[in-house]
């Protein structure tokens, strides 16, 4: 599969985006090792706290289907500018999908493609958990 492909999911995903509120539509495609595209838009509630991101959805949507190796995610708004993942989707990238592609796509379809490592850093994972960290 093509990084087009992907991209162009992204895109159909954000007519799905049930964004009353900000008006900010969001849609994610990501890429499992087997080339299957699972889709997701973001949700909002007026509880905003509530709220899901549309990267968050297609994770869990993946998950729930049984998939949990992957190869990379595409994320596409309207914006004239990259919509990166917010924090939240960050962490929830890295621990479920590792260190896999990130394809950002701006509102006039142009991309721009990263490592997960490059916006998690220093990122919180089970490594973390293991033993007593002041030992």
């Amino acid at each position: 599969m093509d990084k087009n492909e992907l991209v162009e999911k992204a895109i159909e995903a954000k007519q799905f985006s049930f964004s009353p509120y900000s008006k900010f539509r969001v849609g994610a495609a990501l890429q499992t090792i087997e080339d299957k595209i699972i889709t997701g838009c973001n949700v909002e509630n007026a509880s905003y706290g509530l709220t899901i991101c549309a990267e968050r959805v297609a994770i869990f949507k993946a998950y729930s289907e049984g998939y949990r190796k992957f190869k990379s995610i595409a994320i596409a708004s309207d914006d004239k500018n990259f919509c990166p993942p917010c924090g939240a989707c960050r962490q929830i990238i890295w621990e479920l999908c590792g260190d896999i592609d990130i394809i950002l796509i701006d509102g006039n379809k142009n991309t721009k493609v990263f490592k997960a490592s490059e916006f998690l850093p220093y990122p919180f994972g089970d490594e973390n958990l293991k033993g007593n960290v002041n030992e």
